[in-house]
């Protein structure tokens, strides 16, 4: 089947977009051809055109924890929030650290959504996530993972995250790591600095962050492999990152919207829809980070989405569980940093779909014959409130609650079918 999009606009300009079966045709200026006869026409006067987003880095609670998320409810707010393909994370319960574990979240999503957004799901690099004996990588590889990661149970052992990283390796995937020390201000709640003092509560410090981002890069740069730095929160993280990209280290790096918009302050009343991990840190690590996303020291940007139940969140601080809802709201939350001129359009081209597709090699769509048919539409000046009745995900755990935002998704196609 052939379709076209007429009228679109892109970076700016406006464009006609010709698919034909799940790839790009052709992509010219608008109204210099004329539609094909039999082709479905869509007019999108007054819509962005985007490439589908891939988000690296999500945690989609199935099996195990559905009552927060299942598969099909997270893969339905990656849909409608833009994403045509989502990384998730291992630790579910049981843990991804098994082949019939993979087969089983492939399963579920070929199910619920067989034609998108895809699923690939990253292997546990130890066994149980316990940071003590490593996953069978060559098992869960052949069934269907695209990454490793011990993500939310830092490993310490540094003999084992270069064993891990080796392995890996060898086997054509990379390793994405939790940087962490988790004796450092074990039992934090929330950053260190004024905001935690004022609060009365315990702090995670900065430094905690970046002595193992440090840790990897340096073990990255004697084993001439690469490494992935997951969910960047603090300025000194930023300063080794540089370092190491300096040196020629084969290192990737990611941070989430609310990192870039937030900061510890939003913990104000003791507020947990913005507990996090890592924390939100200070204003001049939000500042930092801002800076460091828009030059490319970071390499792309991801949701970390991490589904809660009400009633988990609503307890107090020392009780509430870390994470934020990220797939309904990452679209426009990155477009208000556009809005605002922090970011330009072509910004979120290559933090949410280029650099993701490269560093975890995925197929993406450049708007290039030949290229995968995955895109989405949005109206940029669509206000809407994230709520019961406006978002995808069976959680809403997340501190932009009842705010206005701007940008909606209208249609999304993935391999030339459309899903939204």
């Amino acid at each position: 089947m052939t379709l076209c999009i007429t009228n679109a606009r892109h970076l700016g300009a406006p464009v006609d977009l010709l698919v034909d079966g799940d790839r790009v045709r052709t992509m010219t200026p608008a109204g210099q051809h004329p539609a094909p006869d039999g082709c479905e026409v869509f007019d999108a006067v007054g819509l962005v055109l985007m490439p589908g987003f891939i988000d690296a880095h999500v945690h989609l609670r199935e099996p195990g924890f559905e009552y927060k998320e299942d598969i099909a409810s997270g893969l339905a707010a990656a849909a409608h929030g833009g994403f045509s393909a989502v990384l998730c994370m291992a630790n579910t319960k049981p843990v991804n650290d098994t082949a019939s574990v993979t087969s089983f979240m492939l399963e579920r999503a070929a199910q619920s959504h067989p034609f998108g957004p895809r699923l690939h799901p990253v292997a546990a690099a130890t066994v149980g996530l316990n940071g003590e004996g490593m996953a069978p990588l060559a098992e869960l590889k052949e069934a269907g993972c695209v990454a490793v990661s011990n993500d939310g149970r830092p490993v310490e052992n540094a003999e084992l995250v270069r064993r891990v990283m080796e392995y890996a390796a060898d086997l054509g995937l990379i390793f994405i790591d939790h940087c962490e020390d988790p004796r450092l201000a074990g039992g934090w709640l929330m950053n260190e600095g004024e905001v935690s003092g004022f609060l009365g509560v315990k702090g995670q410090p900065a430094v905690s962050e970046a002595a193992q981002a440090a840790r990897d890069i340096m073990l990255a740069e004697y084993l001439g492999l690469p490494v992935h730095i997951a969910h960047v929160s603090a300025g000194l993280t930023l300063d080794v990152i540089a370092w190491g990209k300096a040196r020629g280290v084969q290192v990737s790096a990611e941070t989430c919207p609310h990192y870039l918009l937030l900061d510890d302050s939003a913990l104000a009343g003791y507020n947990t829809a913005a507990k996090v991990s890592p924390p939100l840190r200070g204003a001049t690590d939000r500042e930092a980070l801002c800076r460091a996303v828009k030059k490319g020291l970071i390499d792309i940007l991801v949701t970390d989405h991490a589904p809660h139940a009400a009633h988990e969140k609503d307890g107090t601080l020392d009780e509430a569980p870390c994470g934020i809802t990220g797939l309904d709201l990452a679209l426009s939350l990155t477009w208000n940093l556009v809005r605002e001129n922090m970011l330009a359009e072509a910004d979120m081209h290559r933090l949410w779909c280029k650099r993701p597709a490269e560093i975890f090699r995925l197929p993406w769509n450049g708007f290039a014959p030949g290229d995968p048919a995955d895109f989405f539409l949005f109206d940029p000046d669509e206000v809407w409130t994230p709520g019961p009745d406006t978002m995808h995900s069976k959680s809403r755990n997340t501190p932009f609650l009842g705010q206005n935002l701007h940008g909606r998704v209208k249609g999304h196609w993935i391999g030339g079918r459309r899903v939204v």
